[in-house]
């Protein structure tokens, strides 16, 4: 009876190792899919693209706002 719980030890130890290795390979597997999603989306234009709009969305409310700035923007351009 000693030696089958002697057994179970070793087994038990070999399967906690082999649990925690498998994690630790997952977990670095994700962290690396995060780093490319973050590094994709840093590259990507659509940050920029937003801005701009939000930019131009701004300008536009800011001229409906105020006609005479408008007028004066018309004025100085033409």
């Amino acid at each position: 009876m000693n030696n089958q719980y002697i057994r179970r030890e070793v087994f038990c130890c070999e399967t906690c190792h082999e649990l925690k290795s498998f994690w630790e390979k997952e977990i670095s597997k994700q962290t690396c899919y995060r780093e490319l999603e973050e590094d994709r989306r840093g590259r990507s234009a659509l940050r920029k693209l937003r801005e701009e709009w939000k930019r131009r969305l701004e300008e536009r409310l800011r001229m409906l706002d105020n006609p005479e700035e408008k007028e004066k923007q018309a004025n100085t351009v033409g």
